[in-house]
C-alpha cells in the first residue's frame, strides 16, 4: 500500500487521482477484513481518535466510530451539545484541550465551510473532514466512488447524475470532484433554485428534467432535500418537488436499461424517492452504508502512516 501525498483529508479537491485510488484499493482489503468472523484488526492498537461533531449526526458519527473500533484504535467521542462550547469556549481551544489528552487524529464536522482547514494549520494531529458545511463530505464520495466501482468497474466515461438539493449539499461538491478525477462525466439536475450559478464552470453538464437526466445516466446519486439548511423557500411545496423531481419505480422500470441508484441517506421517503424506488433491485443504499466503514478504516489506515 502506497502513502498519501497528504497529512488530512480535508476534501477530495486536495487528493490527486493517485491518492484516490490508494484510498479505494485499501478499502477493498478493508472491506474484506469486517466480512471475516473476527472483524478486528491491530493496525491501530496505538493510536487515539477524537470524533469532534459540532452538528448532528448518525451514519457519519457511527461509521467513523465503527472504523476506528474495527482497527483497534482508542476512540473519544465529543458532542458540541452538553459541551463547554455552550459556555462560549472556541473550536481551537476545544480541539487543544482534547489533544492535552494526547489524541493523535480528529475526525470533525463542523457548520462552518473550511473549519477542518482551519484547525490542521494550528495542530500537531492528523484532522479528517467529515463534513464542513455545504462545502465538502471527502469520506462520502469516496464511498460513493468504492460502491460504482463494485458495480460498474471502471468509471471511465461513466455517467453520473447527481439530483436533488445541489447548492446546499456538502456531497455534491466532494462527489463532483472524486468522479471527474477517476475520469467519470457528471450532470446534476434539480431545480434552477438549488444548483449554483456557476457550477458549470466545474466542467459538469446541468440540467432540470429529471427523466432525461435517468435516460442519459448510468448511476442516478439522489441528494436529500436539505430543508434545515434553508433560509428562503426555494420550491412552492414538497409535494410540488416530488412532483416534478421525485423518483419513483415506475420510472425506473420504463427506462430502455439498468441503471444503479443510490443515496447518501438520510432519504425523505416520499418526497425525493419513494420507497419503492429506494428498495428496488435499482438500490445500493445499504451496501453505501457497508462501504463507508470500509472506506474510512482505509483513510484512517493511511493516514496514520504518514
Amino acid at each position: 500500500m502506497t502513502k498519501l501525498s497528504v497529512r488530512h483529508l480535508l476534501g477530495i479537491k486536495n487528493l490527486n487521482e493517485n491518492d484516490i485510488h490508494t484510498i479505494l484499493e485499501t478499502a477493498t482489503q478493508f472491506k474484506e477484513v469486517i466480512n471475516r468472523p473476527i472483524k478486528k484488526v491491530p493496525s491501530l492498537r496505538d493510536i487515539t481518535i477524537a470524533n469532534v461533531f459540532f452538528e448532528n449526526s448518525t451514519r457519519t458519527r457511527l461509521s467513523f466510530e465503527l472504523a476506528e473500533k474495527r482497527l483497534s484504535a482508542d476512540v473519544v467521542n465529543f458532542s458540541a451539545s452538553g459541551s463547554s462550547v455552550k459556555k462560549g469556549e472556541t473550536l481551537l481551544d476545544t480541539v487543544n484541550n482534547i489533544l492535552a489528552m494526547k489524541v493523535d487524529m480528529i475526525v470533525m464536522r463542523h457548520s462552518s465551510p473550511g473549519a477542518p482547514h482551519y484547525l490542521s494549520s494550528r495542530i500537531p494531529a492528523n484532522v479528517v473532514n467529515a463534513g464542513d458545511g455545504t462545502h465538502e463530505h471527502p469520506t462520502q464520495a469516496l464511498l460513493d466512488a468504492f460502491s460504482m466501482q463494485e458495480k460498474l468497474g471502471d468509471l471511465t466515461g461513466k455517467k453520473i447524475a447527481i439530483i436533488g438539493d445541489i447548492t446546499h449539499s456538502r456531497v455534491a461538491l466532494s462527489n463532483i470532484f472524486c468522479l471527474q478525477k477517476l475520469g467519470a462525466e457528471v450532470m446534476v439536475c434539480g431545480p434552477s433554485t438549488l444548483i449554483p450559478k456557476h457550477l458549470g464552470e466545474l466542467g459538469v453538464k446541468i440540467g432540470h428534467n429529471v427523466k432525461e437526466a435517468l435516460q442519459w445516466c448510468d448511476v442516478a446519486n439522489v441528494l436529500r432535500i436539505q430543508l434545515e439548511r434553508q433560509q428562503i423557500k426555494y420550491f412552492p411545496s414538497l409535494r410540488e418537488y416530488s412532483l416534478y423531481f421525485g423518483i419513483n419505480k415506475a420510472m425506473l422500470d420504463d427506462l430502455n436499461k439498468e441503471i444503479v441508484l443510490m443515496h447518501p441517506g438520510p432519504i425523505n421517503r416520499g418526497v425525493e424517492l419513494t420507497s419503492d424506488a429506494a428498495d428496488s433491485k435499482h438500490s445500493i443504499i445499504l451496501n453505501q452504508v457497508e462501504n463507508g466503514v470500509a472506506v474510512r478504516m482505509a483513510v484512517l489506515y493511511l493516514l496514520a502512516q504518514q
